[in-house]
Order: C-alpha cells, then sequence, then structure tokens
C-alpha cells in the first residue's frame, strides 16, 4: 500500500539511505563534501546548492558551490576557487549576525525554510539580488539547514536553492518532506565529517608520533637519525619502481594506497629499538673510545715508555763510571739501543692509531703485533712491572673489523628484537597489521643467515625484502657515520652486488634497484655531489646489464 501511494518518497528515502552509506565509506575530504551537496541536490531535485564550513574565527566558509542553470561548478574536486569572503558569524560589534541567512542558521541552531526570497524582509539578500543581476539568475526558494555533530555542535551549513517540479520544471519551495529528508542528510553528513576529522586528527597524531620517535633517535645519536629519515624515501622509491614495472617477476606486484601507508609507517618505525640502544656503543668512533678515545693514553703510556727506557739506560750508565768500568764504546751501544727501541715505540703508537680508526679489516699478522705490543712491560707508580696494554685495551684493538666488540655488536643487534617487542605490543588497525613483519625483516638475510628469526627469502614478503636493501644503501652510503667516510656510488653498489652474491639480499629486487636507475635518483636527492661518482654496470659484482 505504501509503495503503491508513495513511489516517489520510497524512492528518495533508498537513495538517502545509498547516500549516507556512501558517506561513512569515503575517506576524501574533498569528495566527502561534494557527495554531501550533490546528495541533497538530488533528494530535493534543486537546481543549485552552497556548502559551508565553520572556520576557527567564526566565519562561514564557502566550500562548494554546484548550480545546474548556470552550469556553475565551483570549490570541491574542481579545483576552482570561489570567489566569495567567508561570511561572518559575528559583526564588527561582537553583535551575531543574524542577518545573513546561512548565519542566522547557524547561530540559531534553526533550519530556514523559504519559500520566496522576495517575500522575505527579515533578511539580507542584497548578495543574492546582486548575484542573480549579474548573472540572470532568478533565486527564490531557499533551504538553509545547519549541520551537527554526535555532539550537537554546528559544524557547517548546507544551503539549497531553486526546488524544481519534476514535472512542469516550475521553481517551487522546498516542501516539509524534502526538508526533513534533508535534514536527515544533513545528520549523517555531519557525523561522516566529524568521523572524518577524527580519523585525520588521530592519523597526524600517529604520524607526528612515529617522527618523534625518529627525531628522538636523531637527539640521542646525530650518526642514525638521518638514517631514519632516508630509509622511507628510498623504501618507497624501490616500491614505486616494483608497481610501475611492466615485465619481469614483478610485472603483477601492486600496493594499494593503504599498503603503501603500511610500507611507509613500518620504515619509518624500522629501527625504533635503537631508542634503548646505549650512546657510547651506537656512537662509538673508534675501537677504544668511552667518555673520550683512550688511545690518548696509549700514546701517553709511550712516551712513559721511552722516558723510563732512557732513565734505565741513564742509571746503568752512572753506575759504570762509579764502578770505573764505563767505556764510550758501551754508552754509544746504549744510545743506538735506546734509540732503536724508541723508534719502535714511535712505530708502534702509528700503528695503534690506525688500528683504533677500525675501518680496514685487520690481517692475521695485525692481530699478532697488537699482542706482541701488548706484552711490553712498564713501570707502574709503584715501581711494579705491568703489561703495556690491559685486557680490555688489547681486546678492542684486536677488533677485526668496525669498531665494535662482539659483545658490543651484540648490544647494537639487539634493537631489532626490541623493534619487534615494541611494534608487536601495538593494538594495529587491520590496515597496519603487517608493520611489525615489514619492519623487523630488514636484517634477515634471503638464504636464512641473517637476524632474529633466520627467515628466509621464501618466508619474506617483497616490502620486508625492499626494506633490506633500502637499510643496507642508505648505511653504505651514509655520509655521518662517526666509524668511516662517506663512501661513492660505485663503492657501495659494488658491496651490495656482492651482498647478492653472497645470497644476503633479494637478487631481483637488487635487478630492478640498478636497472631502474633507483640508486641514481636517490644519490641526486641525498647524497654529496663528491659522492656520486661514474658508475660502471659492467663491474658491479652480480649483475648482467
Amino acid at each position: 500500500m505504501f509503495e503503491h501511494q508513495h513511489p516517489y518518497l520510497l524512492a528518495q528515502l533508498e537513495r538517502l539511505n545509498a547516500i549516507g552509506i556512501a558517506l561513512s565509506a569515503e575517506r576524501d575530504h574533498q569528495r566527502l563534501l561534494e557527495m554531501i551537496l550533490l546528495g541533497a541536490q538530488e533528494i530535493t531535485n534543486a537546481d543549485g546548492g552552497t556548502l559551508y564550513t565553520i572556520t576557527q574565527d567564526q566565519h562561514l566558509k564557502f566550500e562548494m558551490m554546484r548550480n545546474k542553470s548556470l552550469n556553475m561548478y565551483l570549490g570541491g574536486t574542481t579545483g576552482k576557487e570561489i570567489p566569495f569572503l567567508p561570511l561572518p558569524l559575528y559583526l564588527a560589534d561582537g553583535s551575531p549576525n543574524l542577518t545573513t541567512v546561512a548565519a542566522y542558521a547557524t547561530l540559531q541552531d534553526q533550519t530556514v525554510n523559504i519559500a520566496n526570497v522576495r517575500e522575505v524582509d527579515s533578511f539580507d539578500f542584497s548578495g543574492t539580488r546582486k548575484f542573480d543581476e549579474k548573472t540572470g539568475y532568478h533565486s527564490e526558494s531557499f533551504l538553509t539547514i545547519p549541520m551537527k555533530d554526535h555532539e550537537s555542535k554546528v559544524i557547517g551549513v548546507l544551503q539549497l536553492i531553486n526546488a524544481i517540479d519534476t514535472d512542469t520544471g516550475a521553481i517551487i519551495p522546498f516542501s516539509v518532506a524534502n526538508q526533513t529528508l534533508v535534514e536527515s542528510l544533513a545528520s549523517q553528513a555531519a557525523v561522516a565529517m566529524t568521523n572524518h576529522h577524527l580519523i585525520d586528527g588521530l592519523k597526524g597524531l600517529f604520524e607526528a608520533f612515529i617522527e618523534l620517535i625518529a627525531d628522538a633517535i636523531d637527539q640521542k645519536s646525530p650518526y642514525t637519525g638521518g638514517h631514519c629519515r632516508r630509509v622511507p624515501e628510498l623504501t618507497m622509491m624501490l616500491t614505486q619502481a616494483l608497481i610501475d614495472a611492466k615485465t619481469g617477476p614483478f610485472k603483477d606486484f601492486t600496493l594499494n594506497e593503504n599498503e603503501l601507508y603500511e610500507l611507509k609507517v613500518a620504515s619509518w618505525l624500522h629501527d625504533c629499538g635503537k631508542v634503548t640502544t646505549p650512546e657510547a656503543i651506537m656512537d662509538k668512533p673508534t675501537k677504544l673510545s668511552s667518555i673520550f678515545d683512550r688511545i690518548q693514553l696509549v700514546d701517553q703510556r709511550f712516551e712513559l715508555l721511552k722516558q723510563q727506557a732512557e732513565c734505565a739506560m741513564l742509571r746503568e750508565q752512572v753506575a759504570m763510571l762509579k764502578a770505573g768500568g764505563a767505556d764510550q764504546k758501551t754508552f754509544n751501544q746504549q744510545q743506538s739501543k735506546l734509540d732503536a727501541f724508541k723508534a719502535y715505540c714511535d712505530e708502534a703508537s702509528a700503528f695503534l692509531r690506525i688500528s683504533n680508526i677500525g675501518s680496514e679489516s685487520m690481517t692475521a699478522s695485525d692481530l699478532q703485533r697488537i699482542q706482541e705490543i701488548a706484552k711490553l712491560e712498564m713501570l707502574d707508580a709503584l715501581g711494579n712491572k705491568v703489561p703495556f696494554l690491559n685486557e680490555d685495551e688489547t681486546y678492542n684493538l684486536s677488533i677485526k673489523r668496525g669498531t665494535l666488540t662482539a659483545e658490543e655488536r651484540q648490544v647494537i643487534n639487539n634493537h631489532i628484537v626490541v623493534t619487534i617487542s615494541m611494534l608487536d605490543s601495538l593494538p594495529y588497525p587491520q590496515s597496519l597489521a603487517r608493520v611489525p613483519e615489514y619492519a623487523c625483516g630488514h636484517h634477515e638475510h634471503m638464504d636464512g643467515s641473517g637476524y632474529p628469526k633466520g627467515l628466509t627469502r621464501a618466508q619474506m614478503s617483497v616490502p620486508a625484502r625492499v626494506m633490506g636493501i633500502a637499510d643496507i644503501f642508505e648505511a653504505l652510503t651514509s655520509k655521518d657515520r662517526p666509524y668511516k667516510k662517506a663512501k661513492t656510488l660505485s663503492e657501495s653498489l659494488a658491496i651490495l652486488g656482492r651482498m647478492k652474491v653472497d645470497n644476503h639480499i633479494d637478487p631481483e629486487l637488487f635487478d630492478i634497484f640498478i636497472r631502474e636507475g633507483i640508486y641514481l635518483k636517490y644519490a641526486q636527492e641525498f647524497l654529496e655531489p663528491e659522492q656520486i661518482d661514474h658508475v660502471d654496470l659492467t663491474q658491479i659484482p652480480g649483475y648482467l646489464p
């Protein structure tokens, strides 16, 4: 019976329901506003309409205007600016602006339904009349509805102009039934807008928190803060190249907008566990570095050792003179022996200084020489003979590569365990559920020899493998590490190529990284000019141009 008597009303209700569902699903702010205005026009068959939002300084901002007769489409997704200033809700003297119908509806929280603006003198429609004179339009019926959020706060205004009779095409007043429908739509729209603002706000807060973590690491260590910011850039560059691939193993690979965002979040958080890593280890520039570089003590010790040797020789000479058995030849031999020992100390000091830097790999003979130097004897403050180097100094100077001991390197490596613990503890929405997996796989190797889980290539997702290459290449080219000079592109790619040959990084990703010139694109944006040298692709290990 209802369907037979009111088919048009039923169709309007169905359309209202469909619009409400669409509003709940829309995530783009401009499309959301456009959907609200167009939906209201559709339900009421209105010729024109304007949507306003309330600004922080209490003005009604024109968000979009639509008029079918004038073929006018301004604001929103059109990209065309609306040439009208915002409407003040309060006048210069602070009194409410009750003469402008949109402001009145906002301040009074009341729908205003006007059948004919020419028969109303309680509102100022001078602007409307000027608009009509300029365009030749005929503004007659108005429906102005405040949009209230879930807390009954007005957050915007929906204004419709000239309801059109579907049979005759004449301008008619907005009916009470249509008013009720649009009020319902306005209510749904306000909630959708509020949800959108809340989601955007939470998303903004989340992203700010992520950057705060990176900044905290930056403040903790100037040598890794840049890393946290550059790895996301490199990760997204390589990922986009995979998405754009038309041939090869990744021709069918794709990530949607939400999945790309998920990867971006993971790349920002991939080293968050470093907030717990001690600065003395993270920033250890030399093997003997602690509060200060202990090589200075070793240098002073060499000078003391030479002085002790000289004092010992002089005491022997004095004793010989007293005993009457001194001769020049013996004195000369002792002096030559002392000079040779001093020269040995100077050479040993220079050798330990180089060894302390830790940038080159130590050979077996280098390690043996450190042991020999350590066993030199000198006198302590009590006159007792002690080894020249203590056990800790000997152990640190014997580090084969880099500046970290095995125990210190384990502390550094533990950052990924802390990262996993931190990220696994967060209550992710479904759209970010893979953040821990992406973020925590950048130290895994394709052959299963990496850490912390010893995953193989088959056990890792493509995004996680992408982050592995991004993390390594950024570290190789970084110019702000305390223990090494920045490497050139050719040097970095040679090392990365050897890692491909050794099955540490994904070989197919490496090939795209080179073939699509991702390394060069990154270099031009982030590396120093002197690092960007000529790269001979034929000389990169494991790469066939």
